[in-house]
């Protein structure tokens, strides 16, 4: 088995898909209106609108409602980053801190209010685990 994407549900497809190229530099390919991939070398970020949800089950997922997740990019320099954002984003839950578990981690919420989290390994064990 392997891990592909995780999907976003969104009411605003344009806004979000701009949102994540803007935070990422990744740019999105467009399937229809309403879903759209940005694809890195190890996971894609689906983005797909809520005319989507029904094509699966009607009502099994909902806009802007997630409380659980945490979608997680590495990046090059945390901190970097952070000020790249800062303009783009409006809602930086964290400034970058270093965790106990060796990555440094900026928290920040997308414009629907989900999780995102942008993180560099920087102790010795946390290099060691990416770099495989």
């Amino acid at each position: 088995m392997d891990f592909v994407s995780i999907r976003i549900i969104t009411s605003d497809v344009a806004r979000l898909v701009e949102f994540y190229e803007r935070a990422t530099g990744v740019r999105a390919t467009w399937a229809t209106e309403d879903f759209a991939e940005l694809k890195t070398s190890s996971a894609t970020l689906a983005i797909a609108g809520t005319r989507t949800v029904p094509l699966f089950a009607p009502g099994s997922a909902r806009p802007a409602d997630n409380h659980s997740v945490i979608t997680e990019f590495r990046v090059d320099d945390v901190d970097r980053v952070h000020q790249n954002l800062i303009g783009s984003v409006t809602d930086f839950v964290t400034e970058p801190t270093t965790m106990p578990w060796g990555n440094r981690s900026l928290l920040f919420r997308d414009p629907d209010g989900n999780l995102v989290n942008f993180f560099t390994p920087v102790t010795p064990a946390a290099i060691e685990k990416f770099a495989r």
